[in-house]
């Protein structure tokens, strides 16, 4: 991908002034709106849309590198500001409650998966970056297993991303990330002989410097 030249200050507003609004008719459901009618609803001219996203496509990609930009930010900074194990929850549970907030936004994503898969792929593999730096972060603590690749949770997370017109997508897409996060974190310690019993002191048995108590005379 070449870079693209820095817009002027006015051509970036409008540029801004569209992605806002089709961000916003997306969530709605609005992505079969007539082309022409976004940018009469963001309040710039015809020639002005044309210019920045000639397709329909071009605009819902470019929402969609944007929501993506902000999520990926999001996992950088509670990388940087709350234990591990807590940042790699909070992110895919945040994850779910955006997706559930922006039905329509994900609604847009499948039709761009379907027209213009190279820009999901690049999206898929900056969502992958992310999701495993919080793991190996984890790992790091030593709050999560260290043989469960990022790309395990990944999988997870498509399959969520494809359900979000499930009735209950909300409470059975968070029921989905429990299940994950506790095939992550370490099992628990096998239960060992004598773990019930109650310790009534030393042991006789394995200490040898131990001698009972001499009577008092």
């Amino acid at each position: 991908m070449t870079d693209a030249k820095p817009l002027r200050a006015d051509a970036r507003r409008n540029r801004d002034a569209l992605l806002a609004k089709a961000r916003e008719l997306f969530a709605d459901n609005g992505f079969d709106l007539r082309f022409d009618d976004f940018a009469k609803l963001a309040g710039v001219g015809t020639g002005t849309l044309y210019r920045h996203f000639p397709t329909r496509e071009a605009l819902a990609e470019a929402v969609y590198r944007e929501e993506l930009a902000a999520l990926c930010d999001r996992a950088r900074t509670l990388r940087a500001t709350v234990p591990a194990d807590e940042a790699l929850e909070s992110f895919l549970r945040g994850l779910v409650a955006h997706l559930h907030a922006h039905q329509g936004l994900a609604r847009t994503l499948a039709v761009l998966m379907a027209t213009r898969a190279e820009a999901m792929a690049e999206g898929a593999q900056a969502l992958h970056r992310v999701v495993a730096d919080l793991l190996a972060s984890a790992v790091e603590a030593g709050t999560m297993r260290a043989d469960v690749s990022a790309g395990a949770v990944m999988i997870a997370l498509q399959g969520i991303c494809a359900a979000y017109d499930h009735p209950d997508f909300r409470a059975d897409a968070d029921q989905v990330v429990t299940l994950v996060l506790a095939g992550l974190r370490h099992p628990a310690r096998p239960r060992q002989a004598g773990d019930n019993a109650v310790s009534a002191g030393p042991d006789t048995a394995t200490s040898p410097t131990w001698r009972p108590p001499t009577p008092a005379r």
